[in-house]
């Protein structure tokens, strides 16, 4: 198969999803309003709640939600051959990722800008928000573990490619500056800033950075140095305001992804590539895991993911200038991580096998059994690109450093964002602890202070997932994988069953919303029982011990959350004929609170 036909095939109909699709759920699903005030109005803060171009805005979050996990997810599931991959993050971008982003961000806007987990209890009912910022916990923690991993084993693998990462941060700091202070377009300073980067590659290639005479004088893992290292350096920028570095540095990343598929799309056009992979594995190897449910949880962002409503209503819902922007910024950034999904199935199918003829190695070689398929999936993508990249005559060593300088950049981003997310629940939940133990003892008084110390929240969000990820046996980033990716769609669901209520309660149809919710909590509770079976099964004490229970755990908060929502749901709808336009409400609730302290 053509992996040129595959790749136009998927834009045309991202195209048209966006022309038709995200039109109609615009016009008569989430009722966009150009007049609507904002919170980043509202409530302007210079750090949090900044108004800001749809474009800037575009970036953060298309970088911020695409990270490493539609790279790694479509890497691993194409196990299964690159067909059922292909369809599911075509149609699961369009019909699911679109409306979920989408209609997270227009419900926190609606809301004060409020977080997903706090909207629960607004739109569901008080036990909703509870069980959603717990099941936000785990998700988040279970995503800055797998992300740090991911990163750590690439700049071990590519040393080459640590000085133009570390570069892109003085440059980003640089353009926050240029850009806030002096009120100036961000393209040209950032376009000029990641040529500088681009020009550190042959630097990169003749100073090769690691850390192993640190790891040797501190009788260390130069593993564990660099998990020391990354999550010292979120624990930092998570703390700066938005437009100092997170902000400048989304808008480079956003020109290098712009870069990257460019490298993708002319090198398969160029050097005609055809997909090695079967389009379906029927000869499956000997305890291979079946297709359903789990394809639809290995591929979580690329397809649907619950973490994007977590930075849509984290923050891209406080940056968001106009409503009406919302859905360039939503649905787009869904059809950017889609791409960027195809991309990694073409990387990993067709592109490999460039890079891979030298060694003489075949498709069946990187995919021979499951273990295999889940073994460093993000160097099997770098690997691919550096073989696209050479049909354009890039050598293969600068397309390797160029590719791993993609992913981690994208990879950092994602975990600085994620970090900022965690403690935003962190502080949720240490104010719901402190509300039900207003007793002046111990836990109401720890309570608020990890509540109202930014530092103290920052550094739970950072140890908790450190101390995950230095589990032995390659935890994070092997078996971790599945339950990370099942917590995370099931998020998307909770997610997409409080954007239906809302919905419902204004009147409007909520079935492009309601079918990509029940496909989702029929297949991430599949998913959780499969995983729990296998996990207690396991002769490893750790998936045992730990992740049983884990698992257990929250499908217990699944259940719990779907009912409350179904209930809320069945009111909703009891109650519509008679409920007041809430459309009005919301918009005078906005401009009435415009005047007040900041969001309640």
């Amino acid at each position: 198969m053509s992996a040129l036909a595959v790749l136009l095939g998927a834009l045309a109909l991202f195209a048209l999803g966006y022309r038709f699709y995200s039109a109609y759920l615009a016009k008569r699903v989430y009722a966009l309003d150009p007049d609507f005030v904002t919170p980043a109005h509202a409530y302007k803060d210079g750090i949090d709640y900044v108004p800001t171009n749809k474009h800037i805005v575009f970036a953060h979050h298309f970088i911020s939600v695409a990270g490493a996990a539609p790279i790694v997810g479509p890497a691993i599931a194409v196990f299964w051959g690159w067909g059922p991959a292909l369809l599911w993050v075509v149609l699961g971008t369009i019909f699911a990722s679109g409306a979920h982003d989408f209609g997270a961000i227009v419900v926190s806007v609606r809301h004060k800008g409020k977080s997903i987990g706090a909207l629960a209890k607004d739109v569901i009912g008080t036990r909703a928000r509870i069980l959603f910022l717990l099941i936000i916990f785990f998700l988040v923690t279970m995503v800055n573990a797998v992300f740090a991993v991911i990163i750590t084993g690439l700049l071990i693998a590519n040393p080459q490619a640590v000085l133009p990462v570390l570069v892109t941060i003085p440059l980003a700091i640089g353009v926050g500056q240029v850009v806030y202070r002096r009120r100036t377009a961000a393209l040209v300073p950032s376009l000029i800033s990641l040529l500088v980067v681009y020009a550190c590659i042959p630097l990169g290639q003749a100073f090769p950075i690691t850390v192993d005479p640190l790891a040797n004088l501190l009788g260390a893992d130069p593993a564990l140095v660099w998990l020391v290292l990354i999550f010292v350096y979120t624990f930092f920028t998570s703390r700066l305001p938005v437009w100092l570095l997170l902000q400048p540095r989304d808008y480079i990343n956003q020109q290098q992804m712009v870069v990257g598929l460019l490298v993708i799309m002319v090198g398969i056009i160029v050097g005609m590539n055809t997909i090695e992979a079967p389009a379906f594995r029927g000869d499956l190897p000997e305890g291979s895991p079946p297709i359903f449910p789990l394809l639809f949880i290995t591929i979580a962002c690329g397809a649907v993911s619950g973490f994007h409503s977590l930075v849509a209503s984290g923050t891209t819902s406080k940056q968001l200038d106009k409503e009406t922007d919302a859905r360039y910024v939503g649905y787009l950034s869904s059809l950017g991580e889609g791409t960027l999904a195809v991309c990694s199935i073409l990387a990993c199918t067709a592109g490999i096998m460039v890079f891979s003829a030298n060694e003489g190695t075949a498709w069946t070689d990187h995919y021979a059994d499951w273990a295999t398929a889940g073994t460093n999936p993000a160097g099997r993508f770098v690997e691919g690109v550096a073989g696209f990249a050479s049909n354009i005559g890039i050598p293969e060593g600068v397309g390797l450093v160029f590719a791993t300088v993609v992913v981690v950049s994208f990879a950092a981003t994602s975990l600085d964002t994620a970090v900022r997310l965690q403690r935003y629940t962190i502080q949720e939940i240490s104010s719901i602890v402190r509300e039900k133990a207003a007793d002046g003892g111990v836990l109401e008084r720890s309570s608020r202070f990890l509540g109202r110390n930014i530092t103290a929240a920052t550094l739970v969000a950072v140890v908790i997932p450190f101390g995950l990820a230095l589990i032995p046996g390659n935890f994070a980033a092997g078996t971790l994988w599945q339950l990370f990716g099942t917590t995370n769609q099931l998020t998307a669901g909770l997610a997409l069953s409080v954007i239906a209520v809302w919905v419902t309660k204004q009147g409007r149809n909520p079935v492009a919303v309601l079918v990509p919710l029940v496909f989702l909590a029929v297949m991430t509770s599949w998913a959780l029982l499969v995983q729990l079976r296998d996990f207690a099964l396991s002769d490893d004490p750790m998936q045992r011990f730990v992740l049983a229970p884990l698992d257990l755990v929250i499908f217990g908060l699944a259940v719990w959350m779907m009912v409350e929502a179904s209930v809320a749901l069945r009111k909703a709808f009891a109650a519509r004929r008679g409920a007041p336009d809430e459309v009005g409400q919301d918009r005078a609730a906005a401009e009435d609170a415009s005047g007040s302290d900041g969001p309640a």
